[in-house]
């Protein structure tokens, strides 16, 4: 059994969780390893002082998504932690040389990937990080009932292609009131008997 490489994305936002358990309990095989990336913004002042605590903040984040990972056993787990830019040219970097298969990603209003589209509008988003790229939408805040779908996306707007896995949610329909029930005699003493003799032809 070939043993892949999956990269999935840190990052301080719910939809980044999402993504993690969905590939947790739906691609993550015995065997393959999971690369924990996490890229923190390059600082514009040149103190190592700040830069060590965005660097720690970082492991911290990144150990919490392993105790995820902790929960599902025979699996492999690396963490890296990196300095980089927004629009996600780091992060590429470090995919294709790690060589990974499949990047995770979790996709909400200010992701990178649209940054990264944006900025290089001629290479598709594949062959950006020479993989195939799974987005885990994030979901809404009044879901209560989760239903899942997989679509593959070409935004028009963007040219984002990558394939979506849109966890969206559906409202649960309200508790009909309950059935009374209807009493057919209700009282037996009220019904007034009539008896009729019977004629004779």
């Amino acid at each position: 059994m070939d043993v892949k490489k999956i990269v999935v994305v840190v990052e301080d936002v719910d939809a980044a969780r999402t993504a993690l358990q969905w590939a947790l309990r739906n691609i993550i095989r015995y065997g393959d390893i999971i690369t924990l990336l996490h890229v923190y913004h390059s600082t514009r002042s040149r103190s190592r002082s700040k830069a060590r605590v965005l660097r720690l903040h970082g492991f911290k984040l990144a150990l919490s998504f392993q105790d995820m990972c902790n929960n599902y056993p025979n699996t492999k787990v690396e963490i890296i932690v990196t300095e980089g830019d927004q629009q996600g040219s780091k992060i590429a970097a470090m995919v294709r040389e790690i060589g990974a298969s499949l990047l995770v990603v979790g996709l909400h209003d200010c992701s990178f990937l649209y940054k990264l589209r944006m900025s290089d509008s001629h290479n598709s988003i594949a062959s950006i990080f020479n993989c195939r790229v799974l987005a885990i939408k994030q979901p809404r805040a009044w879901a209560v009932r989760p239903m899942i779908s997989a679509v593959s996306v070409l935004d028009t707007s963007t040219n984002l292609d990558f394939s979506l896995i849109d966890v969206s949610r559906s409202q649960v329909a309200g508790t009909p009131p309950p059935k009374i029930p209807y009493r057919i005699c209700p009282n037996p003493s009220a019904i007034i008997w009539r008896s009729r003799k019977c004629r004779r032809w």
